[in-house]
């Protein structure tokens, strides 16, 4: 009712002004064969018209009139999904007015012009009438008898009627998706369960949460414009592909040569947003595009960045984190940062494919997990396109952190054989751009000339909520602090990158790896279900160096650490492709995480020491030492034996001779 007064305010004066015209319209012309015109005060006032004017006039209101009453039915029907109903009022206001114009030019056009008869010359003027007007006018200044309507101020309300309309179509195209995997962007106010981050940890939440509670209604909202996805293809499988429109499928072929796509579930999976709260048996809805920027823990609501709100009962942050990038590139301008990759999304797989499809020369920084993959899926490239690609790291050899030295010197043997340049001992002094070149220019005074740079030195955790929700961040390890079941706060849970938890056999920790992130958020997701179950679980990650490399690690592998190796001699089936066709997927930990180890049988084979093996490391397992006791394991080349892993640090006990525990995992068997 408010807004119908506001519109009319508005709409009174025009109707006011347009009889006020009318009269001084009529009184310029002065009588019509000496009877007075009469005028009505709701008609909007005549002015010359011209030859057929009338009729042009009529036609315009008849076309304005139509035009606003098919907007507004339509935009009627829209407002309901889309449009502010308040619309629909002023239009409504309008459109009645537009008619009413129509309606009076029908009814005067009916009445009938008197003839025109001769004026006595003697004849008085109308007492009425000023002497100045007493003249007849001029055929072309006279007015048609019985018009009641004012050009200019039709003008008026016709031009206020289409911009009204322009706008109101505007508005619904701006309501519009931006594309399929966003549609029906319409917010909630309120989410049962809210899951702040749109990636594996909160998709394994959610999925758990269902599972406890079959009719929950979960709200995932992410700052992404994609589902949930899995991010391990994007340095791995998906660089292997032949389709040439991968990066729009976004589907790949696993080692096996089983395909899937990179989406945990297709959009079906999914609920609307806007109808999360009507649906009778709940579900789950993404709202994409959108981040989260203040939290209100006493209030159980957060701030969205387009000032939405947004309360909850329950929620799990899951912001995981932010590639870091080194202060060279950050400082040496916009010319080398906008031919610098820090690879995390798909939206930077999309770029980084691209790019390498156009240039010749391109550099990784960083000899981690990241750096080492990307190095070897573009290395495979470069035998078929002459790309150049070069790897630099502070280590001596490709995993330097994590291997020890010996195997980290095999792995860049391997890595080198896949046609990447390796520069090891390598420290950035700085970057600049020079004659269409990125000059790399290193601390013992090496050059590198290169076309582009991929940073892969680590990832920061995103605790940019820490401050607004009052929330603890470690200050040795980063990400926010929690306990053991990962509560923050009696409603707040922290699950994936992010979580900084106190792990009950190696003390607090801070894991970057894709199982983390799903058992982590698979434990959220039941304790914000009433499980109250404490994070014992020891996750694991893995790492492929192509088809025919790769290890599963767990626990704390720190080459720092002492470390005991024992290898043997590798067969065809000891491959991540061989793996992968007995498991039958591709993310092994989706196949790992359930199983449980049970008094494994060990292997009856010798076991050969470590110098026996000399440089011959086709498959082995790496045990690392803290105060004698194993808290990390490397399985190289040997898949399927994580479960042991898991139960040796789990026990925590001292090993006499590790080449017995190292039977339990079968290496010697062919």
């Amino acid at each position: 009712m408010l807004k119908c007064r506001a519109v009319w305010k508005k709409l009174a004066p025009l109707a006011r002004e347009s009889s006020t015209l009318c009269r001084q319209s009529v009184r310029r012309a002065g009588l019509n064969n000496g009877r007075p015109v009469r005028v009505q005060v709701a008609g909007m006032s005549s002015g010359p018209l011209g030859e057929g004017g009338e009729n042009k006039l009529y036609f315009l209101l008849v076309a304005a009139a139509g035009l606003g009453g098919v907007a507004y039915v339509s935009i009627c029907l829209l407002s309901i999904n889309y449009l502010n109903v308040t619309y629909c009022v002023e239009f409504k206001l309008t459109f009645i007015i537009l008619w009413l114009l129509v309606d009076n030019s029908v009814n005067s056009s009916a009445v009938p012009e008197p003839e025109p008869q001769a004026a006595p010359l003697s004849q008085e003027p109308s007492p009425g009438a000023p002497d100045a007007e007493a003249v007849a006018p001029s055929e072309t200044t006279e007015p048609l008898p019985g018009s009641l309507i004012c050009t200019d101020c039709v003008s008026l309300v016709f031009a206020y009627c289409l911009s009204l309309l322009l706008s109101c179509i505007v508005t619904f195209m701006q309501s519009l998706p931006a594309d399929s995997t966003s549609a029906s962007q319409k917010i909630l106010s309120h989410a049962p369960y809210l899951l702040i981050g749109g990636g594996t940890a909160s998709f394994a939440a959610a999925r758990s949460i269902r599972a406890r509670d079959p009719g929950a209604r979960v709200l995932i909202v992410t700052d992404e414009p994609d589902l949930p996805y899995m991010r391990p293809p994007l340095s791995k499988e998906l660089w292997f592909s032949d389709d040439p429109s991968v990066t729009e499928t976004l589907r790949f072929k696993q080692w096996n040569g089983k395909e899937r796509s990179i989406y945990f579930q297709p959009l079906s999976f999914y609920i609307h947003p806007e109808e999360l709260n009507s649906a009778e048996n709940g579900g789950v809805a993404v709202l994409t595009g959108k981040k989260v920027i203040h939290m209100d823990v006493r209030g159980n609501k957060v701030k969205l960045d387009d000032d939405t709100e947004i309360s909850y009962d329950k929620c799990l942050i899951a912001t995981g984190g932010v590639p870091r990038n080194i202060q060279a590139i950050e400082r040496a301008g916009e010319e080398v940062t906008k031919r610098t990759t820090l690879f995390r999304k798909i939206e930077d797989f999309k770029s980084l494919e691209k790019v390498s499809r156009n240039i010749k020369s391109i550099t990784i920084i960083g000899g981690g997990f990241l750096g080492s993959e990307l190095a070897c899926a573009l290395g495979r490239r470069s035998t078929e396109s002459g790309l150049e690609v070069i790897q630099m790291f502070p280590e001596k050899g490709n995993m330097g952190k994590v291997l020890p030295e010996y195997l980290s010197n095999w792995t860049t043997d391997k890595v080198k054989k896949e046609g990447v340049k390796i520069i090891s001992e390598a420290l950035v002094k700085s970057v600049s751009y020079r004659d269409d070149k990125l000059e790399i220019q290193l601390k013992d005074g090496r050059l590198v000339k290169t076309d582009h740079i991929v940073a892969a030195v680590g990832l920061e955790p995103n605790v940019d909520l820490a401050k607004s929700a009052g929330l603890e961040v470690d200050s040795d390890f980063g990400g926010f602090r929690v306990n053991a079941e990962l509560q923050a706060r009696s409603n707040i849970w922290v699950a994936g990158d992010a979580a900084c938890f106190y792990d009950i056999r190696l003390g607090r920790r801070r894991v970057e790896h894709h199982d983390h992130a799903v058992v982590s958020g698979r434990l959220a997701g039941e304790n914000m279900t009433g499980a109250s179950k404490p994070y014992w679980h020891q996750s694991m990650f893995w790492s492929d160096l192509g088809p025919d490399v790769g290890y599963e690690a767990i626990g704390i592998v720190d080459s720092s650490l002492p470390t005991v190796g024992v290898f043997a001699k590798a067969t065809a089936k000891d491959t991540p492709k061989a793996a992968t066709e007995q498991s039958g997927t591709g993310i092994r930990s989706e196949s790992e995480t359930e199983d449980t180890a049970i008094s494994p049988v060990a292997s009856s084979a010798p076991a050969p020491t470590v110098a026996e093996q000399k440089d011959n490391y086709g498959k082995g397992v790496i045990f690392y030492l803290r105060d004698k006791v194993v808290v990390g394991i490397i399985l190289w080349n040997v898949f399927n034996r994580m479960p042991v892993a898991r139960k040796i640090i789990k026990d925590g006990e001292e090993h006499a001779d590790l080449n017995e525990v190292a039977k339990l995992f079968n290496i010697h068997d062919d």
